[in-house]
C-alpha cells in the first residue's frame, strides 16, 4: 500500500459510522454503485478484505484501523486550520463519558471549553469497557472511564489520572424515617427499595459496609438524572455524587444514610496522542477541570 485513497477512505468511514452501503451513500451524496467501486478499490489497493458486508455491514481489523487513521488525520487537518487562524468549519469532536460526570464535574467545565467555540462536540454516554471500546475504535477521540486501563487501553493513547467521584448513600427526610428509622441496618437494607445504575455500585457500596454481598429490593435505572430523581421524590434511596448531594443534605433535602462513609470511582482521561495545540489545550483543560472538583487519591 503505497499511497493511501483519501477519497476511498471517507468512504470507508461512512460506511463504519452508517453500518451500511446505502447509508453511507446518503451521508456522502452519492449513488450505492460509487460507494461499491471505492471500497473495492480500497480492497484491491491494500490486497486485503476490508469490510463485512452484511447488516450490518462492520470494517475488518485492517478496515477499523485505516478508519482510525483517517478520523486522525481529519482531526489534526481540523486543528491544524484552527492554530493557524483559518477560516474553517468546526471539528466535530467525538467523546465518551459515564452520566455522572457528565452531569457534575464535566458540565462545570463545558462553559470554558465552549467559548469560544472550537470544535463541536459529540458526546457518547458510555461507561467503563464501552467507552475504551469507542476510543480504541476510533469512534471517540477521547474518554472518561474508571481505571487506567491497563490491558483494555489503545496503542497510541495516553491515559491521565483526573480524580475520585465520590457517591454518597442518601434518601429523603421521610423516605429514611420509614425504612432506616433504627439506623443504617443490613436488616433495613434488605427490605427498603433502593435505586441502582447499571454500575451496580449501590451492590458494591453495601457490600463493603457490611462485609458480605446483600440481596436487596431495588430499581435500575441507567440515566443519573432519573436515577436522582428517584431519590429526591421519596420513592427509592440509592447513591448519588457527592458533586450534587451536598447541597441538598445542607438545604435539608435529603440524609446522609451512612454518615462518613462513602463509595468511590477514580476516573481516567483516555485520548489519542494527537499532539496539537488544539488538542493538547482541550486535554490540559478537561484535566485541570476535573482536578478541581474531584478529591485526588492518597498513595
Amino acid at each position: 500500500m503505497n499511497n493511501l485513497d483519501y477519497r476511498g477512505l471517507a468512504v470507508l468511514d461512512a460506511v463504519a459510522a452508517s453500518g451500511s452501503f446505502d447509508k453511507a451513500a446518503l451521508l456522502l451524496g452519492i449513488s450505492q454503485s460509487a460507494v461499491s467501486q471505492r471500497i473495492k478499490a480500497l480492497e484491491d489497493s491494500c490486497g486485503r478484505l476490508l469490510v463485512v458486508r452484511g447488516a450490518p455491514s462492520v470494517p475488518t481489523g485492517l478496515g477499523q484501523r485505516l478508519v482510525v487513521h483517517f478520523r486522525h488525520v481529519k482531526l489534526m487537518e481540523a486543528a491544524l486550520d484552527i492554530d493557524l487562524g483559518r477560516d474553517a468549519s468546526l471539528p466535530a469532536l467525538a467523546l465518551a463519558l459515564d452520566a455522572d460526570s457528565l452531569a457534575t464535574w464535566f458540565a462545570q467545565a463545558l462553559p470554558a471549553l465552549l467559548a469560544p467555540p472550537r470544535c463541536q462536540f459529540d458526546i457518547a454516554l458510555a461507561d467503563g469497557e464501552r467507552a475504551l471500546r469507542l476510543v480504541r475504535e476510533g469512534a471517540a477521540f477521547a474518554c472518561v472511564a474508571e481505571g487506567d486501563g491497563a490491558g483494555d487501553a489503545a496503542v497510541g493513547t495516553t491515559a491521565t489520572p483526573l480524580g475520585l467521584l465520590r457517591y454518597t448513600c442518601v434518601a429523603t427526610p421521610a423516605f429514611a424515617g420509614h425504612w432506616f428509622g433504627d439506623g443504617w441496618l443490613a436488616e433495613a437494607v434488605a427490605l427498603a427499595p433502593a435505586v441502582v445504575s447499571e454500575r451496580k455500585q449501590l451492590a458494591r457500596f453495601v457490600a463493603q459496609e457490611f462485609g458480605a454481598e446483600l440481596a436487596f429490593p431495588h430499581h435500575t435505572m441507567p440515566v443519573s438524572a432519573a436515577l436522582d430523581n428517584c431519590i429526591l421524590h421519596g420513592v427509592a434511596y440509592g447513591l448519588m455524587p457527592e458533586l450534587s448531594a451536598l447541597s441538598r443534605i445542607a438545604a435539608g433535602q435529603l440524609i446522609d444514610l451512612a454518615p462518613g462513609r462513602s463509595w468511590s470511582t477514580e476516573l481516567w482521561w483516555h485520548a489519542w496522542n494527537i499532539d496539537t495545540p488544539f488538542t493538547r489545550a482541550l486535554t490540559e483543560h478537561i484535566v485541570t477541570s476535573a482536578r478541581r472538583y474531584l478529591p485526588q487519591k492518597i498513595s
